[in-house]
């Protein structure tokens, strides 16, 4: 899918999440610190300005001095200074229009185990999770399942892990796909994996499954060789201590990441 068609997939999806009569305001674009524009005023070049939002969220303009307008969308930015340059007897009936040239301020570093990591423009309000995913090229193969949210949020420290796979699987899972803001940082962590050895057609390392068994692991490993024994098995587990336990396993005992199995040869 094109980047313009993950884009218009995320907004229809986010018109159906939010009431009636706030889709518009919600999707539209919100100016942020770093942000470029160009301010025209109909019948007025002099006052054609291009300036970069400043880390306040001001920038300065013509005869009205400093405007905040970071965190306004660009109707509200435009409404702002007309209301400025009116009141200000500067001009009569301004129709000035702001177009945005560059994003800067509103960026999410999508790192870890994705195809295309790297620092991404949030380019819709609303933007989610799942959306900054989609413009990384997604999860890896080698990715694991869960993504890691690290932001801020009302001037405090703010960290959340969501289960991707979860978000669609699950009835209520589209409620943990959070809108992202800018300088949050989503981090893709390696799939957890066990190991197998021994007397199996093929010996290596291998991504762990949810709720998979012995039985299963073995499975991965192309099963027993003629020479080998699933009932001489033993699995190496390290505990909490970071000591190394030996188990004599069931075939239908849950794996954890990091296991690993060892098949003995036959005695016979």
């Amino acid at each position: 899918m094109t980047k313009f068609g993950r884009l218009l997939l995320g907004f229809i999806f986010g018109l159906m999440l939010l009431p009636a009569g706030q889709a518009a305001d919600t999707r539209e674009y919100v100016l942020g610190a770093g942000d470029i524009i160009r301010i025209t005023v109909f019948q007025n070049p002099d006052l054609t300005v291009e300036t970069r939002v400043t880390e306040s969220g001001t920038i300065t303009y013509p005869l009205i001095g400093a405007v905040s307008v970071g965190g306004l969308t660009l109707p509200a930015a435009e409404k702002m200074v007309a209301d400025k340059l009116r009141e200000g007897g500067f001009v009569l009936k301004p129709q000035v229009n702001v177009l945005l040239l560059q994003i800067r301020g509103t960026q999410v570093a999508v790192l870890g185990q994705v195809n295309r990591p790297g620092r991404y423009p949030i380019e819709i309000a609303n933007t989610r999770v799942s959306d900054m995913l989609a413009t990384a090229g997604g999860m890896a193969v080698s990715g694991a399942d869960i993504v890691t949210l690290v932001g801020t949020r009302n001037g405090e420290p703010f960290r959340v892990e969501i289960d991707v796979p979860a978000l669609f699987l699950q009835p209520d899972g589209v409620k943990n796909d959070i809108p992202v803001q800018g300088g949050d940082v989503l981090y893709v962590h390696r799939a957890p994996v066990f190991y197998i050895y021994g007397e199996v057609n093929r010996p290596g390392a291998y991504r762990l499954e949810r709720g998979m068994t012995v039985m299963q692991g073995l499975a991965q490993g192309g099963g027993v060789t003629l020479r080998g024994t699933d009932r001489r098995m033993r699995l190496h587990r390290r505990d909490a201590s970071g000591g190394v336990e030996t188990l004599d396993p069931e075939m239908t005992m849950l794996l954890q990441s990091d296991d690993v199995i060892y098949v003995r040869e036959s005695l016979f």
